[in-house]
């Protein structure tokens, strides 16, 4: 594979070639990804719950996401990398730049934040200090409290509404990329047409402009719990490579996510 960038994401969603994406936290799945077809490789605050146990992502900090980026860069050296931003880690802008810096010199290639237009001038602020941004929109998990649980968001025409109008307002404050989570999947097609940069989904259905997973959800390890919109390709495959190959080659399709994995 050749190396991707934030052009070469912007040129996938005007050609309408799909991204692939996944959550990684090592050097050798990094390098297992890149070998095998993805895209973007995720380093998520997720690694709360999937690698330390949490119930949520509060408690992770910025210093271990730098931590397990450069376990990730280590993998691959051609890998795009998009680093979470902790829970209350980008407040304002000035914090923000400090902790994104620390992620970048890590080996991000952009960091990912959560919420919509309040972000307009900390979004601003980073880009102007060259750091590319992906906003991440619905489900925020950050927000767990706030929403009562883990719930779908944007199935309300107010909040649906909303949610088209931040994707606009993070875009037009700089952001490069999106990320839209458990959102019913004719906003998420709504959402992609309103913007001009690349929109990834997860919960999100058929219609964005790419799909990114938890790696292990893909491969059915996640404390027994399988969310709807995943699917276990391990037990479909057989083995890592080929489960990684598969759902690469089921995004780029259009055959992953189906009807059985979205939100109405």
């Amino acid at each position: 594979m050749a190396k991707v960038t934030v052009s070469t994401l912007a040129k996938m969603k005007h050609a309408q070639n799909k991204i692939t994406a996944l959550t990684a936290y090592d050097a050798s799945f990094a390098k297992l990804f890149y070998d095998n077809g993805v895209d973007i490789v995720l380093v998520g605050d997720s690694l709360g719950m999937v690698l330390q146990g949490a119930d949520d992502t509060l408690a992770v900090t910025t210093d271990e996401i730098a931590y397990h980026t450069r376990c990730v860069r280590a993998g691959s050296k051609e890998l795009f990398v998009v680093a979470d931003m902790p829970f209350m880690s980008y407040a304002n802008p000035q914090q923000s730049c400090d902790n994104a810096a620390k992620l970048m010199r890590a080996g991000a290639n952009m960091v990912k934040l959560e919420g919509g237009e309040w972000l307009y001038e900390t979004i601003q602020t980073l880009t102007q200090q060259g750091i590319p941004v992906c906003g991440h929109l619905g489900l925020t998990p950050q927000s767990v409290h706030v929403f009562g649980g883990f719930k779908i968001q944007g199935r309300e025409q107010a909040q649906a509404d909303k949610m088209v109008a931040d994707a606009q307002a993070l875009e037009q404050a700089g952001a490069q990329l999106l990320v839209i989570e458990c959102i019913p999947s004719a906003l998420a097609k709504r959402i992609s047409e309103a913007v001009n940069i690349p929109v990834i989904g997860i919960g999100a259905g058929k219609d964005t402009d790419g799909q990114i997973l938890v790696m292990h959800d893909l491969v059915g390890i996640s404390a027994g719990y399988i969310p709807k919109f995943s699917k276990n390709y391990l037990a479909e495959t057989g083995n890592m490579p080929e489960a990684v190959k598969q759902y690469c080659a089921d995004v780029k399709s259009g055959t992953f996510p189906t009807s059985e994995h979205e939100f109405s």
